[in-house]
């Protein structure tokens, strides 16, 4: 007498439930690749139930909630269902190692222009005693030298010719005054570290590293800004002034766009 299968043995795995739902929702794999911004090559592993290139656990789970969402899939049953099958649930904070080599870069030193101003007072003082010094001899001239020279003492101090300090890059005042015609985006590890990337809209790289716990990050575009953030539950988010309410888990992979007025999700 044989037994039939279990509906727990019916049910499709977690790549092909993926794919069957993109399927019925009339979608290519290149259309969810752009909507999710996972790339092409591991849309199509993860639908043949290949998680190897997704880069560990926690970036798998992320990749199968952003494309469970895609093709209007619960994504918790299919993580559950991942974490099943490979050891339970990760810890919360699995991204850190991966980037514990990225540093964020300290600022350049600026220029010691004090130093600069008290060498060119002294520089001055020792040329207008040097100038009275070898008048000595020739009385008629030494009156018509120190009174040239008085004025000359508070030209010659270089604070007139201080240049101006660079632009600053653009920090937290930015979001206390967002511009309309600009993306002003914040980001602050108030709950751990996490590594983040973020793009401006040509795609050119603003930051790409580790921001740890207590540190924050702004920035600005005039069009729109992508983020991915490592461990999302870590992060605050401020866009265009306003706290972007939204709740991420810990340790959940996220990638985000945003653009000029009211913050929305890409």
């Amino acid at each position: 007498m044989s037994i039939g299968n279990s509906p727990e043995d019916d049910r499709p795995s977690i790549g092909r439930a993926l794919q069957q739902a993109r399927i019925a929702a009339g979608l290519t794999v290149e259309e969810v690749s752009s909507s999710t911004r996972v790339r092409i090559p591991i849309v199509h592993a993860i639908e043949q139930d290949d998680f190897s290139r997704c880069g560990g656990d926690v970036y798998a789970r992320g990749h199968i909630r952003t494309l469970a969402r895609a093709v209007g899939l619960d994504p918790e049953p299919l993580v559950e269902e991942y974490d099943a099958d490979h050891g339970g649930r990760p810890a919360p904070t699995p991204a850190a190692p991966l980037f514990e080599a990225e540093r964020i870069r300290s600022e350049p030193r600026r220029p010691n222009w004090t130093a600069a101003m008290v060498a060119a007072i002294v520089a001055v003082i020792g040329f207008v005693g040097f100038t009275l010094f070898s008048g000595e001899d020739e009385p008629s001239n030494t009156a018509q030298i120190a009174e040239g020279s008085q004025p000359d003492k508070t030209a010659a101090k270089p604070t007139a010719t201080k240049p101006a300090d660079p632009k600053p890059v653009p920090s937290e005042s930015a979001i206390a005054a967002a511009p309309r015609d600009k993306v002003t985006v914040k980001l602050s590890a108030d709950r751990g570290k996490s590594w983040i990337s973020a793009k401006d809209h040509n795609g050119r790289q603003l930051f790409d590293g580790l921001l740890l716990q207590g540190e924050s990050k702004t920035f600005q575009d005039k069009e729109r800004i992508d983020l991915v953030l490592g461990d999302a539950g870590a992060i605050d988010l401020f866009v265009n002034g306003k706290q972007v309410e939204d709740r991420f888990g810990p340790g959940q992979v996220e990638r985000l766009s945003y653009t000029k007025g009211d913050p929305e999700a890409g």
